[in-house]
């Protein structure tokens, strides 16, 4: 996985949610909230696996909605801030935070109904072996993200600490079908790319955001899309 020893570090951990997800970030964040919110729906007692869960904050939202949650990701210093989150929102008795490698899951087939994968699959060096153990360990439906390979992220990507797998649609839907899945809906997003919203005030970032759903409407908008939203089934 690539940026492994960057992501771990205790650092980067304890600045990551107020790094993204503070001023324009918070669009990114409550964005990324509801597609996984759609893809996990109805939330009680929903058995729900998240890889690279961070700092839990998707985790906890599910877990105070009802659903009993796994969420697993490589980092020691994210997992204990994803514990902390959980037993100040009072979830720690349903949601379970571990450590371990996404491409070998430590799970039976079918452990799960639903499982998830946001901000993972620009760091997976093997997607397809990614997506197989999610689909080996998942009995009804899969949401994952991807970042798009004609978006302007392709324009600034050797910049970032870690760089970023930049993604074709069409390789996407290749991946889906090799892992025997079913695509049930993909949604495009984000023309202006997620560093622009991040270092922006919430101010200033609320019309740039009007500005980009105009844009999206349109198909150039759709095909400029930083991100991608892949809702599948599990046959």
């Amino acid at each position: 996985m690539k940026g492994r020893e960057w992501y771990q570090a205790d650092t980067v951990a304890e600045a990551y949610e107020d790094k993204r997800f503070s001023g324009g970030g918070r669009l990114i964040d409550r964005r990324e909230k509801g597609a996984v919110l759609d893809a996990v729906a109805p939330f009680e007692d929903r058995r729900v696996l998240e890889i690279a869960c961070g700092t839990g904050r998707f985790s906890v939202m599910l877990a105070e909605r009802g659903a009993d949650v796994t969420g697993l990701d490589i980092s020691g210093p994210m997992l204990a801030q994803a514990r902390e989150k959980a037993r100040a929102a009072g979830v720690a008795r349903t949601v379970e935070f571990m450590r371990g490698d996404a491409g070998r899951l430590p799970f039976p087939d079918d452990a799960f109904d639903v499982a998830f994968a946001v901000r993972f699959f620009h760091l997976a060096d093997t997607p397809e072996t990614f997506l197989a153990e999610m689909r080996r360990v998942t009995s009804e439906a899969i949401l994952f993200d991807t970042f798009n390979a004609r978006s302007a992220r392709s324009t600034y990507n050797w910049l970032l600490p870690m760089g970023s797998r930049l993604y074709t649609p069409g390789e996407v839907r290749g991946l889906i079908e090799d892992a025997g899945l079913e695509l049930r809906e993909a949604t495009h997003d984000f023309v202006f790319p997620y560093g622009l919203y991040r270092e922006l005030p919430g101010s200033v970032a609320g019309p740039i955001r009007s500005l980009d759903d105009t844009l999206l409407r349109t198909p150039v908008g759709r095909w400029l899309a930083s991100v991608s939203y892949w809702s599948v089934d599990v046959p």
